[in-house]
């Protein structure tokens, strides 16, 4: 039997229909499974936020995620819930964290460029040793810290919180940054110095323009973790006057009396608002600095 022209059209058209069909079947599939994964991480803000509009004998009682009656005094009363407002906490912290930004993100670039594009002795040792600190988990140097601090008479004040971070101390960023740099061609490099350019000019002039990726996602990340630091301002910080944030928070809990879970819910909820907007708002530079650096 021999198969027309309409025949072969027909047969082809079946064959991209039935194409069709599997491939719509496997984005609903491939989405459904994507929304069940997005929902089960986001589950715990979901909860934190329900929490905060029940009643503090209903958010551990009552196993509905769902309030049974919305509690919006929560807000309020916990931004006013301690003899000092909240908006003292999070000056506290926009402080910290502002100045940590800009001292991590000029050290740590001025590190990288050293070590990416200028030639001196050492570098290579120096490089290694800074690589190993990444290894030393934080508590093994937290005690000779605080005693140094301790002796500079830092102690209960917001410098052991910043002065680090102007010290290129956080050789993650360092290192993100030298992959950053060692992109870029040195062609440029000798091009400025041939125009007279000194090292600080071509680093100012030229590397800083054009790594804009990897110093917003050094500054992105440096503000969470910043922000959201419990341990440092436990130790260093002592007058409630000078709390940030998750400092201030603990305090709802008290361990001799009743804890207030859904004042604490509530300022918990404002707290990482700042965190939620800053990844929203600068995404693309977090992912464009992290694969131009290389870190895949």
């Amino acid at each position: 039997m021999t198969l027309t022209a309409e025949d072969h059209q027909a047969a082809a058209a079946a064959i991209r229909a039935t194409r069709a069909r599997r491939a719509r079947r496997s984005a609903i599939i491939k989405h459904f499974f994507l929304a069940s994964c997005t929902l089960i991480m986001i589950y715990p803000l979901i909860w934190l936020f329900m929490s905060s509009l029940k009643p503090d004998n209903q958010i551990f009682g009552d196993l509905s995620l769902w309030p049974s009656a919305f509690q919006w005094n929560n807000y309020p009363e916990g931004w006013n819930g301690l003899y000092i407002s909240f908006g003292t906490f999070f000056k506290n912290s926009a402080f910290v964290t502002i100045l940590a930004v800009i001292g991590n993100v000029v050290s740590c670039s001025f590190a990288a460029y050293a070590f990416a594009r200028l030639e001196f002795k050492g570098r290579t040792i120096l490089f290694a040793l800074m690589m190993m600190t990444l290894m030393i988990p934080y508590h093994v140097v937290l005690i000779p810290q605080y005693l140094l601090f301790l002796q500079a008479g830092w102690v209960n004040t917001y410098l052991p919180l910043i002065v680090p971070k102007f010290l290129a101390a956080d050789a993650f960023f360092v290192f993100l940054m030298i992959q950053f740099f060692r992109q870029l061609p040195r062609d440029l490099d000798e091009a400025a110095m041939i125009d007279g350019c000194s090292p600080f000019k071509i680093y100012w002039a030229i590397i800083i323009p054009l790594s804009l990726p990897a110093l917003a996602t050094a500054a992105i990340f440096t503000f969470i973790y910043t922000w959201e630091d419990f341990l440092g301002p436990l130790i260093y910080l002592t007058d409630i006057h000078d709390y940030t944030v998750p400092l201030a928070l603990r305090s709802f809990l008290a361990q001799d009396s009743v804890s207030q879970y859904g004042q604490m819910f509530a300022i918990s909820v404002l707290s990482i608002l700042p965190i939620i907007l800053f990844f929203v708002f600068f995404q693309k530079f977090i992912i464009r600095g992290i694969a131009m650096s290389g870190l895949k």
